[in-house]
């Protein structure tokens, strides 16, 4: 029995948890829709989390995900930092604004935030997803002892092999072309930065685990690809931004639906760690400012900033716009239509679909 059939999902499909994006909407659709969809709360806190787990289930009784960051902890770094600001002030005078006084760690790792993996154990979530790197044991032992199934993201063959010692029950291989934040376990380290199919592969062929394929994957020939390599499924992000359901605003939803969808930039000028997309110009800005940023999620603090003060004055140019390679394949459906046309595209049944579910008749 495989790990879907063990979560009754019948679509070889997973809707990727893009933090910010994925709505409990966007997620609860595509989980009617016979897939599986996921939510990503590393943006938000144990409270944050627990009203978003609770929308979801007020919206179906299907399994889901829920991805969590596990990144190391940032280091304070009063020099660097003091140099980013003041390297970003001219930015911010643009727009009639200052870049703020000093940074703040604006995200806890799931690693070292107790109060998230008492909420998680106790509303047990279907699936949990890992993303950065791996935490204790005993924090993968009370989600397990909740029922969770596991999953971790994997750039590498060795960090699969990670994944598989800590007990992960499938790893999401993540390719160079995927969009948002790469998943390295150490951003710092050597990357190989193999695409989606070279890794699936070697993931397949070596990992001893069952392998999701993520990266640059927007159609259903592209599942069908990476199910012909051995995959379980085909893991979806960019896809789905567009639906409706999701939270993206208007001028994301008017780049990925034109000439910018042709440029994906890999950059860690917005957050601090690399990821992937449309290039605009602040990642322009940071291909030309050559300037090591702060740790992650502390330069994070100075892009939400500054991409607030340029909202502000109608300039969407410095928004983190996380859209993978295959962004010029964008298209706008409702997330149950697409996933519907994901499967016929790529030539596999209809997934048995359910209606979504009513607060009353959600389980917990």
């Amino acid at each position: 029995m495989t790990l879907l059939d063990r979560l009754g999902v019948t679509a070889p499909i997973v809707q990727a948890p893009m933090a910010g994006v994925a709505t409990p909407e966007l997620a609860a659709a595509v989980s009617n829709a016979g897939a599986l969809g996921s939510i990503g709360v590393g943006a938000t806190d144990a409270a944050g989390a627990r009203a978003m787990i609770e929308a979801l289930r007020a919206r179906t009784d299907r399994p889901f995900n829920v991805n969590l960051f596990v990144h190391p902890a940032p280091r304070a770094d009063p020099e660097r930092e003091a140099a980013w600001l003041r390297t970003q002030g001219p930015l911010f005078a643009g727009f009639g604004a200052e870049p703020p006084a000093a940074l703040r760690t604006i995200y806890r790792s799931f690693a070292e935030d107790d109060d998230m993996l008492r909420m998680l154990v106790d509303q047990a979530p279907p699936v949990v997803s890992l993303h950065f790197g791996l935490p204790d044991a005993g924090r993968l032992a009370a989600l397990r002892s909740a029922g969770c199934l596991l999953l971790s993201t994997a750039t590498s063959l060795p960090e699969a092999h990670a994944a598989r010692a800590a007990g992960i029950d499938a790893v999401v291989a993540q390719g160079y072309e995927a969009g948002g934040h790469r998943g390295l376990f150490d951003p710092d380290g050597p990357d190989e930065r193999l695409g989606t199919f070279p890794l699936t592969r070697r993931l397949v062929a070596a990992a001893g685990l069952p392998v999701i394929a993520a990266g640059g994957i927007m159609d259903g020939q592209g599942v069908r690809a990476a199910l012909e390599l051995g995959a379980l499924a085909a893991q979806l992000g960019t896809a789905f931004v567009s639906c409706p359901e999701s939270a993206a605003d208007d001028a994301y939803r008017a780049a990925l639906l034109g000439e910018a969808a042709e440029h994906t930039v890999m950059t860690r000028a917005i957050s601090g760690r690399p990821a992937r997309c449309l290039g605009n110009r602040f990642t322009a800005w940071g291909e030309a400012v050559g300037l090591r940023p702060p740790d992650y999620p502390r330069a994070y603090d100075a892009g939400k900033a500054l991409h607030a003060a340029a909202r502000a004055r109608g300039d969407s140019g410095f928004g983190a716009q996380w859209a993978g390679q295959g962004a010029p394949l964008s298209r706008v459906l409702p997330a149950a239509d697409l996933v519907r046309t994901l499967l016929e595209e790529a030539g596999l049944p209809p997934a048995a679909a359910t209606a979504p579910a009513t607060p009353m008749t959600a389980r917990r």
